[in-house]
């Protein structure tokens, strides 16, 4: 072995909820856990100004408090948390071997995979400069502050529809925001849209500027200014919030032809639980959940995970 080598038990690629949570329960099952961070530290959380539906805070609390909790309660039972990214992983034989982008290899006896999904964005600058600030990918996560507001959703798919039918019920106006003419979304979900009073659709247009108000740290979204796709009109809405929903990314770039994947990209696990088609390797959190992506499931499945890989263990 090398001196640019490392044997490990447990190797958790991902710091979001489900890989903090899969290393505080490998951390308590003794399987000295070594958790890589990743790109994002926290992952998607931390972007997320306010959370009210994580139980346990009454109150609500910050995506990045939350995940600096997370943090803090893993390295206390005695996790090895790293900065950095892994750049190859190699399952064909045991101990699985893996790769850092500084070019150092980690041998695992088992890895837990907790990279997670990102949401796509529109492409325009304002976006970025709202997010967390009128500008959300989670109507489930974020929806509640906009209680009789109005707000619009981006997309076309059955997400944006979803999303949009979920908001109708607490918002005053939903638009929906189409750069066709057409929904790609399943028909009964969009006959369902159509029959809801409060939606109102906005065909062949493409979002050109988020605006808003500035003051400091406090941000606010006011209105969307939309480009027709035909006549390349422009118009302002006025609205109090933008909820994009063009899709998800999974983070799995380097797992493909390493593992099997969904169609869209996503690691398939079996059901009821973390397993992906190479014993030993488990998936948690948004890399193999494309239906609720909340931080509490992320986190379930991240304990699923670490009490598999325990059990996996005793068996070699």
């Amino acid at each position: 072995m090398s001196e640019n080598t490392e044997k490990i038990k447990c190797l958790i690629i991902g710091s979001g909820p489900a890989g903090y949570t899969a290393a505080i329960y490998a951390a308590r099952a003794d399987l000295k856990p070594v958790l890589i961070q990743g790109m994002q530290p926290g992952g998607q959380l931390t972007i997320t100004t306010e959370i009210e539906n994580y139980p346990g805070f009454p109150e609500g609390i910050t995506g990045s408090a939350i995940m600096e909790n997370f943090h803090k309660q893993a390295a206390r039972f005695g996790t090895d948390i790293r900065w950095g990214s892994i750049s190859e992983v190699d399952f064909t034989k045991k101990p699985f071997k893996l790769k850092t982008e500084e070019g150092n290899e980690i041998l695992a006896d088992t890895v837990i995979i907790a990279t997670g999904a990102t949401a796509k964005w529109i492409g325009i600058e304002s976006e970025v400069k709202f997010s967390g600030y009128g500008v959300s990918a989670c109507a489930t996560c974020d929806g509640f502050f906009y209680k009789g507001k109005v707000v619009a959703v981006i997309g076309g798919g059955d997400t944006a529809v979803e999303e949009a039918l979920y908001l109708a019920k607490l918002c005053k106006k939903v638009y929906l925001i189409h750069r066709r003419s057409e929904l790609r979304a399943s028909k009964i979900m969009q006959n369902k849209l159509f029959n809801t009073p409060n939606v109102e659709m906005i065909w062949n247009n493409l979002p050109k500027e988020i605006v808003g108000t500035e003051s400091g740290f406090i941000k606010s979204v006011n209105g969307i200014i939309l480009t027709n796709t035909i006549t390349a009109e422009e118009t302002k809405l006025d609205l109090d919030g933008v909820f994009r929903a063009i899709g998800h990314k999974p983070n799995s770039d380097i797992f493909k032809d390493k593992l099997e994947l969904h169609p869209n990209g996503y690691i398939k696990t079996q059901p009821g639980s973390t397993k992906t088609s190479v014993n030993g390797v488990f998936a948690a959190g948004d890399i193999q959940d494309f239906h609720f992506r909340q931080a509490v499931t992320a986190a379930g499945s991240g304990c699923m995970a670490a009490i598999e890989a325990e059990r996996y263990l005793c068996t070699i």
